[in-house]
């Protein structure tokens, strides 16, 4: 009786120390620091109670990109700011501030993310995996400066446990001009 009972600790011992065993942590990716590509969207003058011209960013990171219609081929993230208020047509330089929801549209400031019935809006980070979205991330608020062919951003997002957390990125290079139609 005694054997079989030391027999059973130990088994219970031995499944217990190997429920324990730590799994392998799943990979990071994190989001990207620096992006590679980034598309300058003109709308003009789209809304008729703002007197300012409306630009978006359309920023991906290595290797993502679009396709010769449009669509986006490969694996990274894609930044997109959707409505940027700017005095002529076209981003200046300068320094960019999201709104709050108590600030009407003026030159610098762009929309904050929102999700407009499952629509993301405003300011919002993609990650695409094999050309097939995998998932979105809102930014709440942010700003980015604009100087010699460069953007340095600052952006915030509620991160899983209900926390703000800070995203800064950056992207060196001519903005391309792309007007929607």
């Amino acid at each position: 009786m005694k054997d079989k009972s030391f027999l059973y600790i130990l088994i219970l011992t031995a499944v217990f120390f190997a429920a324990c065993t730590p799994s392998q942590p799943s990979y990071y990716r994190g989001f990207p620091k620096e992006y590679t590509l980034a598309y300058e969207q003109i709308y003009g003058h789209c809304y008729d109670s703002v007197p300012y011209a409306v630009v978006g960013l359309d920023i991906y990171s290595q290797g993502l990109e679009l396709d010769s219609t449009q669509r986006m081929r490969g694996t990274g993230y894609n930044l997109c700011l959707t409505d940027i208020f700017v005095p002529d047509s076209l981003l200046t330089e300068g320094e960019y501030h999201s709104l709050t929801n108590s600030q009407s549209p003026a030159p610098y400031t762009f929309l904050p993310g929102r999700d407009y019935e499952g629509t993301p809006h405003g300011m919002y980070l993609l990650y695409v995996e094999d050309s097939k979205l995998q998932s979105i991330q809102l930014l709440d608020s942010g700003a980015f400066v604009y100087r010699n062919d460069s953007l340095l951003f600052t952006l915030y997002y509620r991160n899983n446990y209900g926390g703000k957390a800070t995203y800064t990125c950056s992207f060196n290079g001519a903005l391309i001009p792309w007007v929607k139609k």
